[in-house]
């Protein structure tokens, strides 16, 4: 594998065009990093009930019209949680779905603009170390599953068969069942990601000791979210209420990485739980970190690696499989292109059928 450095010896990124792309960003200055954010339009206010902006708030015919120039959908999941008396617990919905709305802004700037589907996880799934805090609302892990398959073959149904789930939120593990719960119940071609945006661009998370810009590692409703917050919505970010706490760790530090996997660790965060004590009782202000350095002007670089990722996750998708375009049916399911003719049409056409005439396979 061919590597490109960088200024650290720790850190290097892959000579791939994902790679270099990353790599500029890492050395990019302060000017250049504006640059891209003035481009999607960051910060911008939330786009949720914005004439044009998700498909369930354009009118029909011009989502129909976007469809034809580009049929991938961003479908961004998040939740409602406790983030501290200085800050919403809309924070991990707002955030997924302001970085989405800034790729569309930008793809739409560009003529094919990417769809983007309202939230449908407004309350998301938890894991155990969340129970009982006020203000988090924890949907069971079947709900979270069904009703985010449900959402993919209604999407499908509606022609968007390359979906891009956008998460911002402690339930990966949940998201990445319903991916392939759905792929195994319908055996449908197309395209699907899960994108954890955080892990995605971790590298620009890094904190000062090594080469980052950040002075402690990101956990939850600390400084790395406060600062994004600070950065899309100061109006809902009231620093006179941050509180700094420290988790209550029984063992010794070392097994488990953090929220966003920023440190060489055997273990994810979410492979355990005992070994520290739950939210409720170790930390129940609802902060794990220090948000009280919170400052807009770090949170730029991430979320400007994450908006140009999406960008080329979009471009190289579309140059592969072009819109109405989806992988060769037979050797992605166990059905014929034949039998999956008709429902590969754009919906509403001569000779579509919809989904619902389509005869489930394997398991249910």
């Amino acid at each position: 594998m061919a590597i490109l450095s960088t200024n650290r010896p720790d850190l290097f990124f892959e000579d791939t065009a994902v790679g270099r792309m990353f790599k500029e960003l890492w050395e990019a200055d302060a000017a250049q990093i504006e640059a891209i954010l003035a481009d999607y339009g960051v910060p911008s206010p939330c786009e949720w009930a914005k004439p044009g902006s998700y498909i369930q708030t354009t009118i029909r015919a011009h989502v129909e019209e976007n469809r034809r120039k580009n049929d991938v959908v961003l479908i961004p999941v998040g939740c409602t949680e406790n983030h501290g008396r200085h800050t919403v617990t809309a924070m991990d919905t707002l955030f997924v779905s302001q970085i989405c709305e800034a790729v569309h802004r930008y793809t739409e700037k560009r003529g094919a603009p990417v769809s983007l589907a309202i939230p449908p996880l407004m309350y998301g799934g938890h894991p155990y170390h969340h129970l009982g805090m006020p203000g988090t609302v924890m949907l069971r892990e079947e709900v979270v599953e069904e009703t985010l398959i449900d959402v993919m073959l209604g999407l499908w149904n509606d022609g968007f068969r390359k979906q891009i789930i956008v998460n911002n939120h402690g339930h990966l593990w949940m998201l990445e069942s319903a991916l392939h719960k759905f792929l195994k119940r319908y055996q449908l071609p197309g395209v699907y990601r899960v994108i954890d945006w955080h892990r995605s661009v971790k590298d620009f998370f890094r904190t000062k000791d090594m080469g980052g810009e950040w002075d402690t590692q990101f956990i939850h409703a600390d400084e790395a979210e406060t600062s994004i917050g600070l950065l899309f919505f100061p109006e809902m970010v009231d620093m006179n209420y941050t509180v700094d706490t420290e988790t209550k760790q029984y063992l010794p530090a070392g097994h488990f990485n953090n929220s966003v996997d920023g440190i060489n660790r055997p273990q994810r965060w979410s492979e355990g739980e005992g070994h520290f004590a739950i939210e409720f009782f170790g930390t129940p202000e609802g902060v794990v970190g220090k948000p009280t350095l919170g400052d807009p002007e770090k949170a730029k670089r991430p979320v400007a690696a994450i908006c140009k990722y999406l960008t080329m996750v979009i471009d190289d998708i579309l140059k592969v499989f072009p819109a109405g375009t989806v992988p060769p049916v037979e050797e992605t399911t166990f059905r014929t292109a034949a039998d999956m003719e008709p429902f590969l049409r754009e919906p509403g056409s001569p000779g579509w059928k919809p989904i619902t005439a389509l005869p489930i396979l394997g398991q249910h």
